[in-house]
């Protein structure tokens, strides 16, 4: 039984990751993050160490003796804090990036799973995306996304020069319970924001732009499941695969989806705010690698996961707000 160590294994996508593993029955698991899962009720079916990867000297002793890295340890948030704090997001992702690799390399792990990002599509111009287009679209303007292409690099460096394996994991645009929302608007991705704004009663709702941005959401876990497929797969190694759905989503549409929803006898209104210098106009993946190799695909309606995800956050909101509506 192979000790897979998940880097940043308490965060939304981690959670969902660590609790794929764990239901496989396959591995044993080690959480490295900064803090415990949040709410957890009760003791974790795991070994957990309180770490920030950035320090290399605890990561590579916490590193000892497993054989996997998961690496899911990164600064993230929605776009206003991508235009917010791009120093802090390259400069803390660039560190984790370099802690994590160089801990793998000295404490002798086999093989990472590095989830890289959507992200690193930011400007593309062709549609579907595939994983090859890489080598011939523009990089990343945002200072997250070359962290995240910046990742990917490692991989294929260290896999050059020390032989570590690897397999690049880009999730598209992932959503799903245990995803909060920030103080800020913005702060947070645009599902948990909207849903936010619409059970605070915002009127009328806000969104950035004109709303004509074009989204693939992918439930948190389909994007489990892949990356424990990728982790098992011996045809994944040294590979490259995008995970999303195929189903594109306007984000106003996405707004007015959510409103009726919480709202459905009221009628429906949004205020375009400015939108924001850099805001990719689509993301759109080819996923037909994930399919071929992984034998991978979506399962989750999307409608259904938002319907999730709008029922829990109003659990977590006040009781007086309107009950959600299927």
């Amino acid at each position: 039984m192979k000790t897979v160590v998940v880097a940043g294994g308490t965060g939304f996508i981690g959670s969902a990751v660590v609790e794929k593993l764990l239901k496989t029955g396959k591995y044993r698991v080690k959480v490295v993050a900064r803090r415990p899962l949040e709410r957890a009720a009760r003791a974790p079916p795991y070994d957990f160490k309180a770490l920030d990867v950035k320090n290399l000297a605890e990561t590579i002793e916490c590193f000892k003796g497993t054989d996997i890295c998961i690496a899911l340890a990164a600064s993230i948030g929605g776009i206003r804090f991508f235009h917010k704090y791009p120093a802090d997001i390259i400069r803390d992702n660039m560190q984790i990036a370099a802690s994590t690799f160089e801990a793998c390399r000295i404490a002798s792990l086999e093989s990472i799973v590095y989830v890289s990002s959507s992200m690193v599509y930011e400007n593309a111009t062709r549609w579907p995306c595939t994983e090859e287009d890489l080598t011939v679209i523009p990089p990343p303007t945002t200072a997250y996304g070359i962290s995240k292409l910046a990742g990917e690099r490692f991989c294929q460096a260290y896999s050059e020069q020390y032989g570590l394996k690897y397999t690049i994991i880009r999730p598209f645009n992932t959503y799903g319970v245990n995803e909060f929302p920030r103080t800020e608007v913005g702060d947070a991705h645009v599902i948990p924001d909207l849903v936010k704004k619409v059970l605070s009663n915002q009127r009328p709702l806000e969104i950035f732009g004109d709303g004509e941005q074009k989204r693939c959401f992918t439930h948190v876990s389909d994007v489990a499941d892949g990356i424990t497929r990728a982790l098992e797969n011996p045809r994944a190694t040294n590979e490259d695969f995008n995970l999303s759905t195929d189903e594109e989503v306007k984000i106003l549409d996405l707004a007015e989806m959510i409103f009726n929803m919480c709202r459905p006898n009221e009628e429906f209104s949004v205020k375009h705010l400015p939108a924001y210098s850099v805001d990719s106009r689509r993301r759109w993946p080819n996923t037909t690698k994930a399919r071929r190799i992984l034998d991978w695909r979506p399962t989750k309606d999307f409608r259904e996961g938002l319907r999730e995800v709008i029922e829990w956050q109003a659990s977590l909101m006040n009781s007086k707000l309107p009950p959600v509506k299927s």
